[in-house]
């Protein structure tokens, strides 16, 4: 039986983009031509009292869009862990991007949770910017300003609770009001960075994603994530593969698609 105040956490890829290099996911790549793919991901953190989901992925419309590999929408990835789209209650979002933000429709009975600054940034003068906001998708970030008006939103300025064993921290960066989110564990505290981190090396060698609004934010926010978690292990970052390499799978039948994050790391 798991306590109250500690949860599992399960990793579920939905899809992947394998047409990349490493000048793709380093800023000042050395050896810029390698190709170095991504994986996309949604989590799930329960326990026997709630279920809480962090982030809403993309559809295939988005993901034909942007010549991305769909392997399945997140709410079809869901139901391999018993989970119905339309009964999850709470969802925290880390931040607007569309691969983020964009079936946020397909949870209709959910509140959000979002910072205070991600909202204003996605809405604000910065999306005057081709560059700023190329990374953004308009339709998903009028579906949150819908929910607003709904009254379906809790909004977070820094650091914020979700439950009992759950936080928020904004780190930035990345995005001008991305939040990871701290879980306890039987293992620890484990940290996941999402996109304050993409890859693993991104933190171990402190080279940032070159989709950055402030470098220096996004330094400051590798050191945040390092002292949220129990131990450097504990963080999780947001589109490594090898997260799947590193973690165990939930069963033998969810290889590659539904991995564990709450037991300590294989390796």
């Amino acid at each position: 039986m798991i306590e109250s105040d500690t949860y599992e956490i399960l990793a579920l890829k939905y899809g992947t983009h394998q047409n990349r290099t490493r000048a793709d996911n380093f800023l000042a790549a050395d050896d810029h031509a390698r190709p170095e793919p991504i994986d996309y991901f949604v989590w799930v953190i329960r326990n026997a009292e709630r279920t809480i989901l962090v982030d809403t992925g993309f559809d295939r419309a988005e993901a034909e869009a942007r010549g991305r590999t769909l392997t399945h929408e997140p709410r079809e990835v869901l139901r391999h862990v018993g989970i119905d789209a339309d009964k999850v209650d709470t969802v925290v979002v880390s931040h607007l991007h569309y691969d983020h933000a964009g079936t946020l429709d397909h949870f209709p009975g959910a509140r959000l949770h979002i910072q205070d600054a991600e909202v204003e940034f996605a809405t604000g003068r910065c999306m005057c910017e081709p560059f700023m906001r190329k990374s953004f998708t308009v339709e998903h970030v009028c579906s949150l300003v819908k929910r607003v008006y709904q009254g379906r939103v809790t909004f977070h300025d820094g650091d914020g609770v979700i439950a009992p064993g759950i936080t928020v921290h904004k780190a930035s960066g990345h995005s001008r009001g991305l939040q990871c989110v701290r879980v306890q564990t039987a293992s620890g505290a484990v940290v996941l960075a999402v996109d304050a981190a993409h890859m693993y090396e991104n933190l171990e060698r402190r080279q940032p994603f070159p989709i950055v609004v402030d470098v220096a934010d996004t330094l400051r926010s590798y050191d945040k994530l390092y002292s949220l978690a129990s131990t450097p292990a504990h963080v999780v970052p947001g589109h490594d593969p090898l997260v799947l390499k590193r973690y165990p799978a939930m069963n033998s039948q969810s290889e590659g698609l539904v991995h564990r994050l709450d037991v300590p790391r294989l390796r």
